[in-house]
């Protein structure tokens, strides 16, 4: 496939987001809110994944208003395992960035590619937390957004490897957005917790999703108190975490600006 297919693609993605009560609604089995503003230079490209041994769809979004975004700060994206870095345009992930400028944060980028269903761990051949951690950034640098500046933010399996990514690479990440992260006591992120200490992590989780109890103890293991989030009425979709994503742009705004 082609640039110009992959930006069509993009286009057709973008149009099944219509407008309704004063927002954008992705037409979905859920109902995500997504803020009534436009994107910026949101673009959906393909890459060669040497870590994962395939091509992979590779997100960018810029607020509207910034350009091509060179020289802002970049927030990686890691999906959760029914999606892929192909949905984000359709998720508004490039209207959440606008809109987070638009209510006084420092301009970034949002990043991501896809990473299959391994919970962004290794295995065999494909590696989708290296490709994150070494190829992701260097595609980034390509766009001249500022690596040096780096935070991630992901839901269920997303929010998983987020944490994961932090833990495993210390120093990579300047803070952690985590919506329902598929966790459980005795896993990798809660056996490794004491590696977050001094990385800001938010954490959210809606009352009526099955990992709120795992999420909350993961509260409770944290090295510091949870830097932003919460737990609301919600489920195990994208119609919670669209209502987190607007706390978490704030997050990682801060953190980066």
């Amino acid at each position: 496939m082609n640039r110009r297919t992959l930006l069509t693609t993009t286009a057709a993605a973008a149009a099944s987001v219509v407008a309704a009560g004063g927002y954008a609604r992705y037409r979905s089995g859920a109902e995500p809110v997504i803020p009534d503003v436009p994107a910026g230079d949101e673009r959906l490209e393909q890459r060669e994944s040497r870590e994962r041994g395939r091509t992979v769809d590779f997100y960018t979004a810029v607020p509207q208003g910034h350009g091509d975004g060179r020289g802002l700060p970049v927030c990686l994206v890691l999906h959760g395992a029914s999606t892929t870095a192909a949905d984000f345009p359709a998720l508004g992930l490039g209207r959440f960035a606008t809109d987070s400028v638009r209510r006084g944060n420092p301009p970034f980028v949002f990043a991501g590619a896809t990473g299959g269903r391994l919970s962004w761990r290794p295995s065999g051949g494909d590696d989708p937390q290296r490709m994150v951690h070494e190829e992701l950034p260097a595609w980034c640098a390509e766009r001249r957004f500022d690596t040096r500046r780096l935070t991630a933010c992901g839901w269920s399996m997303g929010g998983f490897g987020s944490l994961l990514l932090a833990q495993t690479f210390p120093g990579f990440v300047r803070a952690v957005a985590a919506f329902s992260p598929a966790v459980s006591p005795g896993d990798e992120v809660f056996t490794h917790a004491a590696a977050l200490r001094g990385v800001p992590v938010g954490l959210w989780c809606g009352t009526d999703d099955g990992l709120l109890t795992d999420v909350k103890a993961l509260e409770r293991a944290l090295p510091q108190p949870k830097a932003a989030g919460g737990y609301a009425a919600g489920r195990h979709n994208f119609a919670f975490w669209s209502t987190c994503l607007p706390a978490a742009c704030d997050l990682v705004a801060r953190v980066n600006g």
